[in-house]
């Protein structure tokens, strides 16, 4: 293990930096906002000097490992100006490795896949009112360098904090975000609950209250809206036959599959007819002007 009092020994090539620090919160150092929105830490200068004599990958990307929980997480290096055995990390990064100020974080140099999805879950139902949330995501993740699944970040939008969980993330449980094309998805926030649909109560013609099924809301009424009068007074346009309770659904006719372009069908709706008279055999046949006249003027009668 490379510890901090060591940080100008040669190395030999293929070994990793590895190092224990004390952790301490961002808000030991003051007003450092960008440090507390983001997911980056800051590192004394021997492990800057340790890190360029290794053969390492960049951008440097961290694991940070809490040996008395097991708890892990990972992160990116912001500036190297802490003093010799100490880091400042954000305060949300410390509640998921859940130490204490003081406590030593084991710190590990990683190199992690380019991240491609990521599926995240808000802590509260207040981050629904954010018109655009994917929009507010993409602009705080610039500070982030990494994700790691079962982590809660915090993003700040409007003078407010928002918590969001890792529940996804892939190619790898723990990935990189820098420079990368990645798809994001947000589950439903924790205390959410889907709006129940409650019967809407219409008034009947005559005057008695009833309740309609929602689902008949959704079909489709012919001229079910409501008429205006020239002297401000309202008045329903329903009549009998278009009332909640006695609309049914339309009905849908059967297309002619044996239909030819550039023809013309008369389909015209005919009554069974058996052994050559009608069903009723009552009914009498149809005659052509067989109607009454009326004259204007009378004939006198002699």
């Amino acid at each position: 293990m490379f510890g901090f009092g060591n940080a100008f020994a040669e190395y030999p090539p293929g070994r990793t930096f590895q190092a224990t620090y004390k952790c301490y919160s961002v808000t030991m150092l003051g007003d450092r906002e960008d440090v507390e929105r983001g997911g980056k830490i800051i590192m004394p200068p021997s492990a800057l000097d340790t890190l360029t004599r290794l053969n390492i990958q960049y951008p440097m990307l961290f694991k940070l490992t809490n040996k008395k929980t097991n708890r892990e997480t990972h992160c990116g290096v912001l500036e190297f100006v802490a003093d010799e055995g100490r880091i400042f990390i954000p305060y949300w990064m410390m509640r998921n490795l859940c130490v204490d100020e003081g406590d030593f974080i084991q710190i590990d140099n990683v190199s992690l896949s380019v991240a491609t999805y990521a599926k995240f879950q808000p802590q509260s139902v207040d981050f629904l009112d954010i018109t655009n949330p994917k929009a507010v995501l993409e602009n705080a993740l610039r500070n982030f360098a990494c994700l790691t699944q079962g982590d809660v970040i915090a993003i700040k939008y409007n003078d407010k904090e928002y918590e969001l969980f890792v529940l996804e993330s892939k190619p790898g449980k723990a990935v990189s975000i820098i420079e990368c094309d990645m798809s994001v998805d947000f589950a439903p926030p924790v205390g959410y609950k889907e709006p129940e649909r409650v019967p809407r109560k219409e008034q009947s013609l005559d005057g008695a209250e009833m309740e309609t099924d929602p689902q008949e809301d959704e079909l489709f009424r012919p001229f079910g809206g409501q008429g205006n009068r020239l002297d401000g007074k309202k008045k329903g346009t329903e009549t009998n036959g278009s009332t909640s309770a006695q609309v049914s659904p339309p009905r849908r006719g059967i297309p002619n599959y044996n239909f030819k372009r550039g023809t013309i069908s008369f389909i015209r709706s005919v009554k069974p007819v058996q052994n050559g008279n009608s069903e009723d055999g009552k009914e009498d046949p149809f005659e052509a002007f067989s109607g009454q006249g009326q004259a204007l003027k009378k004939k006198n009668r002699k």
